[in-house]
């Protein structure tokens, strides 16, 4: 059995690191305040670019074939892994790392490319399908090589994406493999923020542009998606100079504000995670140095009562 003084050093080395988790814990909070503001803020634009699109559905359809809409069969994947860059954060990496290696262990999914209603399957086999990663986090990168997949190109700090201007050296790269055939299909795989308490990890399709994609994702931002224009009814445009160059000017838009939507929602699910990380630790080392501090005082009273016992039995043989 430890001794009283080990007891009371491990009881101060617990309650340091309490105040570690403490600190920790509200410095993830005011960062997840700030990270949700920049969610939430991006969402109104998400919707109103998904409602010009719907608006715009006619040349969509007809455009389809060419560009940014060319439905290929899938040969090759580009995969955009968006994790964290430190750890600390409960399962969030650990939930991409998984969502990663379950579309890898069953690619058929990734094998089917889609636009609006039409689906193209693959013809070619699970392991002639190539699949390659651009990986947004230092742990991102860590899991992919462990997988052994080739990374096209690495951003260790998501925190480096902290605003639209900033996305552009990742979605280039994205736009100009695609347009180059290099790639058939463009995936991200990021976490979901929902609440402080709840973060789902989704993958979603971003080229060749997916309008089924794109009204999953704009429901799942907000249960009041609606209000944001999915179920109204088609506005006819006026369009100049013509439909096709105004969606070559849109769709890459687009693309960059997908890509710079699933890195805003990660980092805040990745403050909240690890906010949640550090609250549970912080109880944890409540709860232990309470439980060390009760072994100490019984083992401090069981000396106490010995002591009083021997004084009180030498007395006793005095008399």
């Amino acid at each position: 059995m430890a001794s009283s003084l080990d007891i009371k050093r491990r009881i101060r080395s617990i309650n340091s690191t309490k105040k570690i988790t403490r600190a920790m814990e509200m410095v993830s909070a005011a960062k997840m305040r700030r990270a949700v503001a920049s969610v939430l803020g991006i969402r109104p634009y998400a919707h109103s670019a998904w409602s010009v699109l719907t608006n715009l559905a006619k040349a969509f359809e007809s455009s389809e074939g060419s560009g940014f809409l060319a439905v290929r069969e899938v040969k090759s994947v580009l995969v955009i892994a968006v994790t964290s860059n430190r750890g600390l954060c409960g399962s969030f990496n650990t939930q991409v790392a998984k969502k990663i290696k379950e579309e890898l262990a069953h690619p058929e999914k990734l094998m089917i490319n889609r636009v609006g209603k039409k689906k193209l399957e693959s013809r070619i086999t699970n392991q002639e399908l190539r699949t390659d990663f651009i990986t947004v986090g230092k742990k991102g990168e860590g899991i992919v090589r462990k997988l052994g997949k080739e990374i096209v190109a690495a951003f260790p700090d998501p925190g480096a994406f902290g605003k639209v201007a900033d996305i552009k050296p990742l979605s280039q790269i994205v736009m100009d493999d695609y347009l180059a055939k290099k790639y058939d299909k463009v995936v991200v795989v990021y976490t979901d923020y929902v609440s402080a308490v709840n973060q789902q990890t989704r993958i979603r399709q971003i080229l060749p542009i997916s309008k089924i994609d794109i009204e999953k994702q704009i429901a799942e931002m907000d249960v009041l998606a609606k209000e944001y224009g999915l179920e109204e009814p088609v506005v006819e445009y006026k369009v100049e100079p013509s439909p096709q160059e105004v969606l070559e000017f849109i769709i890459p838009r687009l693309i960059e504000m997908q890509l710079f939507h699933a890195i805003l929602e990660s980092s805040a699910s990745e403050q909240s995670a690890r906010m949640l990380a550090m609250r549970n630790a912080t109880d944890a080392a409540a709860e232990m140095s309470q439980d060390l501090t009760l072994t100490y005082n019984q083992i401090r009273q069981g000396k106490i009562t010995q002591e009083i016992a021997e004084i009180s039995a030498g007395r006793a043989a005095l008399e």
